[in-house]
């Protein structure tokens, strides 16, 4: 039976807070909880304003979880064939796993040894004060396995950002979205690496280009593909097996002596290098 329900899309303000504009009443199903059916020119008209805005204002999370969902087009069915070429990659569509702190026990990987995959993911957040509850849940995509993909892609985005060796700053989450771009081929990571190098100093920009891009390039196109990797099955592995077997290494990433205790002392850290705030999605 179809439901008679109202329409939101993400109002183009520059307010920081989120907010809805409604729109015209349609008469539809949504596919799974959350989701907001789009015609043809409304995906086109939220991806053009998203992508807009999100340059303009790179905290607004829901504006860029937007532009990723509304410009992915064929690149989530080509990843879910990726995901169902791999027993590990089926499994996930099978499970269907959630990335957070009520699904992942964070005082159990703590107790991990040093040098287990699960360990560093932990020292990793604290190091960056990041938390795993961060991520904006998708709407727009119709299908709901599609949706899932995505959504995956989303929670794990961390999982690369750590195995990478990376931190969140500006210049180390493009390095991430080069990788990205070349390791998942999602429009929004090529988006981001475009506009992105903008919001840096020449000397940082310098080290992007002439570090952190090739890097990202060469080991993004050659190894495994990312988003089949069950993460949360590998805890115990040693974090070095694990790249190794992955093929990623020789990260030149650089970290500050001192750890990041939280994402504003990281704003506050590369402040004076940055015309506008982090893109870290």
């Amino acid at each position: 039976m179809s439901l008679y329900l109202s329409r939101t899309i993400p109002r183009f303000s520059s307010a920081g807070s989120t907010s809805y504009l409604k729109t015209r009443f349609i008469n539809t199903t949504p596919a799974y909880p959350g989701h907001i059916p789009l015609n043809s020119f409304e995906t086109a008209f939220l991806a053009v304003g998203s992508a807009v805005m999100s340059l303009l204002d790179p905290y607004r999370a829901d504006l860029i979880a937007a532009l990723g969902e509304t410009t992915a087009g064929p690149a989530l069915p080509r990843l879910r064939d990726i995901m169902l070429a791999t027993a590990e990659g089926r499994q996930i569509l099978k499970d269907r796993p959630r990335i957070n702190t009520r699904t992942v026990d964070m005082n159990a990987l703590s107790q991990l040894p040093e040098g287990t995959w699960g360990r560093t993911y932990k020292t990793w957040l604290e190091r960056t004060g990041v938390t795993p509850d961060s991520r904006e849940p998708v709407h727009y995509i119709d299908d709901p396995e599609l949706a899932y993909v995505m959504q995956r892609y989303r929670e794990c985005h961390d999982f690369y950002h750590c195995i990478c060796n990376f931190s969140v700053n500006v210049d180390s989450e493009l390095a991430i979205k080069y990788f990205e771009f070349a390791n998942l081929g999602l429009p929004l990571a090529a988006i981001s690496a475009i506009g992105g190098p903008l919001r840096l100093n020449a000397k940082k920009r310098s080290v992007l280009f002439s570090e952190y891009v090739p890097w990202a390039l060469k080991y993004g196109s050659t190894s495994q593909c990312l988003i089949s990797v069950y993460w949360e099955k590998r805890w115990e592995q040693d974090v070095e097996e694990l790249r190794r077997e992955l093929g990623i290494r020789d990260s030149p990433a650089k970290w500050s002596k001192k750890s990041m205790g939280t994402m504003a002392s990281a704003a506050v850290e590369n402040s004076a290098d940055l015309a506008s705030g982090p893109i870290h999605s």
